[in-house]
């Protein structure tokens, strides 16, 4: 057999004489999902995550080992609730029966799958999503605001070189116009302050 690197030479007997693969329970059906049971806890989170080349997995984690050694309860190819729901069962309803609180994001399929696969479970929607999503609203909101600021400053410059004054627009109470205001804003908007120090939301 031809290899092109010492590396390819390497893996190839780590993975089929060194390593125990061939002996793994899981080989035959890794490519479309992995389950640790062991690994399941009474906190768990639910989300989508996109691998190598770009195709969607749906992946469970425990939160209490905080990414670290036994977090992942599943791995599943595909984010579609029928097939997620299956594998998942798979685990037996006593290992499922313990979660208490699953994290999920807002789409519709994560509560599905969490609904059915966890009875026990409170689920609770992760907050990055719900301030992702305000922070859309709100910034959509600056963004109307601040067209319909210029249109209207727009005019008035208009106006005032019709009868031949000077525009001067108001000042606010911070030294900005409203057209400055609105443009900045949108910095202030995307930082929180959290213990004296801000963050980029």
């Amino acid at each position: 057999m031809y290899y092109k690197t010492d590396g390819e030479k390497l893996q190839y007997h780590y993975k089929n004489h060194l390593s125990d693969f061939n002996d793994w329970s899981q080989k035959y059906h890794a490519k479309n999902w992995l389950l640790f049971g062991k690994n399941i806890g009474k906190y768990l989170s639910l989300d989508e995550t996109s691998l190598s080349n770009g195709e969607l997995y749906t992946i469970l984690t425990n939160k209490s080992a905080k990414g670290q050694k036994g977090a992942i309860v599943a791995i599943i190819k595909g984010t579609k609730a029928d097939d997620v729901i299956k594998v998942i069962n798979k685990l037996s309803i006593s290992r499922r029966i313990i979660v208490k609180e699953i994290t999920v994001d807002m789409a519709g399929n994560m509560n599905l799958i969490a609904k059915k696969c966890f009875p026990k479970a409170e689920i609770v929607t992760d907050r990055f999503h719900v301030q992702k999503l305000t922070t859309e609203a709100v910034q959509e909101e600056r963004i109307r605001l601040r067209w319909e600021v210029i249109e209207l400053e727009n005019n008035a410059i208009q106006k005032a070189k019709n009868t031949e004054s000077i525009y001067r627009p108001e000042l606010l109470s911070n030294g900005d116009t409203k057209r400055q205001l609105l443009a900045r804003s949108r910095y202030l908007l995307l930082n929180q302050k959290v213990n004296g120090h801000h963050h980029r939301l």
